[in-house]
């Protein structure tokens, strides 16, 4: 495939660096989310998710993957998380972590701390999967996921109107 010329409407910063089609949709997709295929390394980094019911779940991730693509990618049986797939339209990738991580992660946006006060019950060290790259240093990291989700972009549950 030939590369796109600088300038064109093709072009972008990371042209370079994407390798297919898939790639590119998940860049374009992915607007406030880490780029996730820009610069990927084999050498993979084992990460621990705690699930809503206390089960511990041990996965082994590429750096430069999302938390997001992350349980997407292992198949894991999050129900509901990632709902608007990275796009920060939801809150539903909310992850609280051990404070000794969640200081050495990345700033946060006005976007991402926007959807945050939306998610169900944040703590002090809650982030979004989707905003989290995965980085050799997170080596062993424990992660968990709130009991329950909230997705306003759901229409409540078990609410009824009356009409009198």
């Amino acid at each position: 495939m030939k590369p796109a010329r600088p300038g064109s409407r093709a072009h972008n910063s990371l042209t370079p660096y994407v390798t297919g089609h898939r790639d590119a949709a998940c860049i374009r997709s992915r607007q406030f989310s880490c780029y996730t295929r820009t610069l990927r390394s084999e050498d993979k980094v084992t990460i621990h998710f705690i699930n809503r019911d206390g089960l511990k779940m041990t996965v082994k991730a590429t750096p430069g993957d999302s938390l997001l693509d992350v349980v997407i990618d292992q198949n894991l049986d999050l129900d509901g998380f990632g709902a608007c797939e990275g796009t920060l339209a939801c809150s539903t990738c909310h992850l609280i972590f051990e404070e000794e991580v969640f200081k050495t992660l990345g700033p946060i946006t006005d976007e991402e701390m926007d959807m945050l006060d939306l998610s169900y019950k944040p703590t002090d060290t809650s982030r979004l999967g989707c905003q989290i790259c995965v980085h050799k240093s997170q080596e062993g990291m424990t992660v968990h996921v709130p009991e329950s989700v909230a997705d306003l972009r759901q229409p409540d549950v078990g609410t009824t109107s009356s009409s009198s």
